[in-house]
């Protein structure tokens, strides 16, 4: 006589055939769903946003970066004339260090590095320091923010346009057929993609 299963080997039998069916459904099933509904709906948004130039990725419209000037194979040198610039980050974009500088409202230490920006932002703009816009001054919380707003973009738009001796209304243009609106039309501000508008700009010859 082939004895019952105690009430407690039962109890965890059922807890381990859960356990492979939840491991299965969640850890598996919906993955994989999930993947193959970003595929077929949004595939450039599900592989990153890359940016491609050449036949090979050069960036990601997701991540900002520096545009400055090439030294000893390097972008560390000042910011290039010839590109938009975005916004401070304090990490210098690198996703490995995403975060912002968590100075306060009151640090000196902000007070100071914003004035700072302030003074390098007019005079390598040619603009009144008056002129310069917030986003222009201050980091934001990631540090990895690509998009800059249209003041900022536009304030750019004739040192680029002298940089590379274009027309200034060519420049101006450009920037205006990529002003991004408000997400649903109410959520976030009207913004530039300055990766993108980078990019773009690299392709007028």
């Amino acid at each position: 006589m082939v004895r019952p299963l105690s009430r407690t080997l039962r109890q965890h039998l059922a807890a381990l055939r859960i356990l492979l069916v939840l491991t299965v459904v969640t850890g598996l099933a919906y993955p994989l769903a999930i993947t193959a509904i970003a595929q077929l709906a949004l595939p450039h948004q599900a592989d990153g946003s890359l940016i491609n130039e050449n036949g090979r990725p050069v960036a990601s419209g997701l991540i900002g970066q520096n545009f400055h000037v090439v030294q000893n194979g390097q972008d560390n040198g000042p910011p290039d004339p010839k590109w938009f610039q975005p916004r401070p980050s304090a990490g210098s974009y690198n996703p490995l260090a995403s975060g912002a500088s968590d100075l306060g409202p009151n640090s000196p230490a902000l007070v100071a590095q914003v004035k700072e920006r302030r003074a390098s932002r007019a005079t390598f703009d040619h603009v009144p320091p008056g002129n310069v816009p917030a986003d222009a001054l201050t980091a934001s919380a990631s540090g990895l923010d690509p998009d800059i707003s249209p003041a900022n973009a536009y304030l750019q738009a004739d040192r680029v346009a002298l940089a590379r001796k274009l027309p200034p209304a060519t420049v101006h243009d450009l920037v205006t057929t990529h002003l991004q609106q408000r997400v649903l039309g109410f959520l976030g501000q009207e913004h530039v993609n300055v990766v993108q508008l980078n990019h773009a700009l690299n392709q007028i010859r």
